[in-house]
């Protein structure tokens, strides 16, 4: 009799999202010593924790969810935004939205801690360096920051710390883009700055350490600051300069006026609106102060032929090192949309920037000059691309009329509107918006510059040749290919990366960005036009509180360190509120995120270190004690659970109680949700909040060091005191650029929950740490792991214990610098214990793989053994000389090791090889000897 299969094909979660097959999970349920999955979460999970009932909605196919998101896009109402306020329309070159925005080689990668497979991601984010030095005219920028408002933020604090002069004040130009100035009195109010906002010429250098002008200004304004920023420096304060690339390819620079610091967003070099992000900001400075300058900055040093090789330089994890004395606690950057900003740099050069700057400009001139010669009333009369009309009580009338004919116009006070317009803005534009002040769109006439001579630019920029290369798509393409292949990324091989979740990101979760409907919105267009957005956001704002037990949920935090920042922000206004404004202590476990006490200071709290038991836990007698200390003023504990370790606790919900028997708030780190999802909720085992990363947890992909998200949820009590922002309303501060961060990407983690179903999400955790504890079982012979639950159970992710090796002359960076001779990312190296490797393989790598990433780990540990038995010294051994590349591959070999066993190690691919391009980098050469631009051609010559 005919049986039919059992087997879905359209089942997404079992099917594609989770590697090993039911038949692997049952060997590998042997191997782990539990009869069923359900045994071993029992074994690993306390039952005093576990939620009651499962997650409640089903999955969609892959067919169904894009059919639903298509339902979703249509209800968003794209219009022709000519809004600005630091966003612009722009056009993605169909060679960099295919070849990089779409392509997983570089949106899966991870952040390039380990260099030696990062050269082809760390040579693009360096030409987006070269290019905001070039245009900012300053010596050294950063590899990006999260929105222009933070990287103003972040200018400001940098300031503080690096100016000479005693003031506490700090200068806000009243022309900055109104979120960049709300987003500055959120951070200055717990550091104790006070903001003084005014006109430019209100300001009385001496009473500041510093100040911030909006160049050109969010109404338009330009004006030449040099002037202004010598009385700064005379009062030994600094200046800093929120500006515009685009407008820098005509305007005189930054640096020429003096400027110490540029900030701004490089949103209009090809990147998609997306209501609000994700957007690469940029950090320039003078070389005086780069080893002041927060985020991640790519400097140049050499391997070890000697060869050129590009590296993450100084302070890149400065927040994990210095903790609570952290200066930032910026973790993730905007690597994917700084590649893209670049490579639009590369693909227009020089020539192309001003063709299409000079165009924008003249485009504005021509608008001004047609209302003018209507009789409008038009400032300012020095602008770039944006212009402000006074209307008087039309206001209303006008931007009604605009919008009956497709543009947005922007509502500036009760009198003006405001029109910015862009690289897609074209005479067809022009003649709707004057349109719609009545005008009839005069036959153009020759135009002048809408600003003095004198404030045009005189210096060269893009002058090196990355930037003249030929732009016909072939070598494009080429080029990107080039980069793409020196990396290495999920679509190559397993990241078995502790922390980090580097899972997979589906194809059909990704599609929605590039849709025009969710790409092409402005993050300040009128609600009712992005319903669709508004619908995602509600669903997914639904579904997470259903996954953590909190009751509301902001998505403005556009990383995990900004959640962490907002959270604690949250509850700094909830004690205010409470007239407790005193309560500034923050407990944090000697174990937690670096990121966490650098957030903690950043909010305005006093960090106690908490200390861990032998095993790994929280002291509970300490963090008693120390509650206890704190008494009144205890403001929050800040813990991750499972704990950073790897294990769950046993004793989480007794942390939460003796800090809310002092009146205190817990705080959840969320950076370990994969371990939670569909077993515990956070907000019933205690928590008062927690930021998610979504991208970790959530499918958002790591694309080489950034985008991300870190919404915070919180329980009801907290819900007033959640994130405001001026576009929005709220009492609260913003924290971020945008009122719901970045928020294209929310619709990947919304994508994933929707075909993932509450059940799906649910197997993916328990898959995720059975994965764990087979890699535990079958390493444990060859690596201690270093701490385990009370019943022997790693959660998500477990610690291979390599410090013992070091007797040997054997370090935990030779034994990650040997996997790349596997073919495999490095687990975390050193942290969170010095000397270690903390393993996370997710739920998505199938058994084969994991199998594979256990073979080579076991062949490495026979090669320490070699070195610790003296068969071969550690200097001379396959695990110093690692990475092994094509070079050493073809050169003369007078190794005591044979080429087979230095390239061709168990666990690697012979037909599909990954060769590392560079040998091992010289981190120490490349701090002493900082090149963070691109080096000339001269360098790269043979030797």
């Amino acid at each position: 009799m005919f049986k039919p299969t059992t087997y879905d094909s359209y089942d997404f979660a079992n099917r594609r999202h989770i590697g090993p097959s039911p038949a692997e999970m049952e060997a590998m349920l042997a191997v782990v010593g539990t009869p069923s999955l359900e045994a071993l979460i029992d074994e690993t999970v306390p039952k005093s924790i576990r939620q009651k009932r499962p997650l409640s909605w089903a999955p969609l196919t892959e067919h169904a969810l894009l059919a639903r998101l298509r339902e979703v896009a249509a209800k968003n109402r794209v219009m022709t935004s000519l809004i600005g306020q630091g966003y612009y329309g722009t056009v993605t070159p169909p060679a960099i939205q295919r070849n990089i925005l779409e392509n997983p080689a570089w949106y899966t990668a991870y952040t390039p801690y380990q260099p030696e497979i990062a050269q082809g991601r760390l040579e693009a984010l360096l030409n987006f360096q070269t290019m905001v030095a070039d245009l900012t005219g300053l010596e050294v920028a950063n590899a990006s920051l999260l929105d222009e408002a933070t990287a103003a933020a972040e200018a400001m604090a940098m300031a503080e710390r690096s100016a000479k002069s005693k003031a506490r004040g700090f200068f806000v130009d009243l022309n900055l883009h109104p979120q960049t100035i709300a987003v500055i009195e959120t951070r200055a109010a717990p550091l104790g700055i006070e903001v003084i906002k005014g006109q430019p010429d209100d300001l009385v250098p001496e009473a500041v350490f510093g100040a911030i002008f909006q160049y050109p200004g969010t109404y338009g304004h330009v004006r030449d600051f040099t002037d202004l920023i010598e009385k700064l420096h005379d009062a030994k304060a600094l200046a800093i300069v929120a500006t515009d690339l685009l407008a820098l390819c005509l305007l005189k620079e930054p640096g020429a006026m003096g400027a110490d610091i540029a900030v701004g967003s490089a949103q209009r070099f090809g990147v998609p609106m997306g209501y609000g992000g994700p957007h690469a900001a940029f950090m320039a400075v003078r070389d005086a102060l780069k080893r002041a300058m927060p985020g991640r900055i790519v400097g140049v040093s050499i391997d070890s032929h000697g060869d050129p090789a590009y590296r993450l330089s100084l302070q890149t994890r400065e927040q994990h090192i210095r903790r609570e004395k952290a200066t930032s606690n910026v973790c993730t950057a905007q690597a994917l949309l700084a590649v893209m900003a670049g490579f639009y740099a590369v693909f227009h050069g020089p020539a192309g920037l001003r063709a299409i700057a000079e165009r924008v400009h003249f485009n504005a001139v021509r608008l001004r000059d047609a209302l003018l010669a209507a009789g409008a009333e038009v400032a300012p009369g020095a602008f770039f691309d944006t212009i402000t009309v006074k209307v008087g009580v039309g206001q209303a009338g006008i931007l009604a009329a605009a919008r009956h004919r497709g543009l947005n116009l922007r509502k500036v006070g009760r009198d003006r509107v405001g029109i910015s317009v862009d690289e897609l803005t074209d005479a067809d534009v022009i003649a709707r918006a004057l349109d719609a002040f009545g005008i009839t769109d005069p036959a153009p006439a020759e135009v002048e510059l809408g600003f003095p001579e004198a404030m045009l630019r005189q210096s060269d920029y893009l002058t090196h040749p990355v930037f003249h290369m030929n732009r016909a798509e072939s070598e494009m393409m080429r080029y990107m290919r080039r980069l793409s292949d020196r990396d290495l990324a999920l679509d190559r091989a397993m990241i078995p990366l502790g922390s980090c979740t580097m899972k997979l990101n589906a194809a059909a979760e990704m599609m929605p960005l590039t849709w025009p409907e969710f790409g092409a919105l402005h993050p300040f267009a009128p609600y009712n036009q992005a319903e669709g957005y508004h619908e995602a956001i509600a669903d997914l704002t639904t579904k997470l509180c259903e996954i953590t037990g909190y009751d509301a949920f902001s998505m403005q935090p556009n990383s995990g360190a900004q959640g962490e920042y907002a959270g604690l922000l949250t509850i700094a206004a909830y004690h205010r509120a409470r007239g407790e404004g005193y309560r500034n202590i923050c407990l944090i476990p000697v174990s937690a995120h670096g990121t966490n006490p650098a957030s903690a200071q950043m909010a305005g709290m006093q960090v106690v270190v908490v200390k861990s038991a032998p095993n790994g836990d929280i002291d509970l007698e300490d963090f008693n004690e120390k509650a206890v200390a704190a008494g009144e003023n205890l403001a929050a504990c800040m813990i991750t659970y499972p704990s950073t370790h790897g294990v769950f606790e046993e004793t989480v919900r007794a942390v939460c109680e003796i800090t809310h028997e002092h009146g205190g708030q817990v705080y959840i780190d969320g950076a370990n949700m994969n371990a939670l999802v569909g077993l515990v909720k956070p907000g019933e085992i205690g928590g008062d909040v927690s930021h998610l990363n979504l991208h970790k947890t959530f499918a958002i992909p790591h694309g080489g060091g950034g985008p991300g998200m870190g919404p915070i949820g919180v329980k009801e009590h907290l819900a007033p005191f959640l994130p405001g922002h001026p576009e929005t309303g709220g009492e609260e501060g913003a924290v971020s650029a945008a009122p719901y961060g970045s928020a294209s990407i929310l619709l990947i983690s919304w994508a994933y929950c929707l075909l993932m179903g509450g059940a799906g999400l649910t197997q993916a955790t328990r898959v995720a740490i059975l994965n764990a504890n087979y890699i535990a079982a079958r390493l444990k012979a060859s690596y201690p792991i270093l701490f385990m639950g009370n019943r022997g159970r790693v959660a998500h992710e477990c610690i291979l214990d390599t410090r013992g090796f070091a007797e040997v002359g054997v370090t935990v960076d030779d034994i990650a610098k040997r996997l790349v001779d596997n073919g495999f990312h490095a687990p975390t190296m050193s942290w969170p214990v010095a000397g270690t490797l903390m393993v996370e393989p997710t739920e998505s790598e199938t058994k084969a793989e994991i199998d594979r990433f256990i073979t080579a780990l076991e062949a490495i540990r026979a090669e320490i053994a070699d070195v610790a038995e003296g068969r071969i010294s550690a200097e001379d051994s396959p695990l110093r000389r690692a990475p092994h590349t094509v070079e050493d591959l073809v050169a003369e070999w007078d190794r005591p090791y044979s080429r087979e066993q230095g390239c061709f190690p168990p666990g690697s691919f012979r037909e599909d090889k990954y060769w590392p391009p560079v040998g091992r980098v010289d981190n120490v050469y490349g701090d002493r000897n900082l090149v963070c631009t691109c080096p000339p051609l001269e360098d790269y010559i043979a030797k």
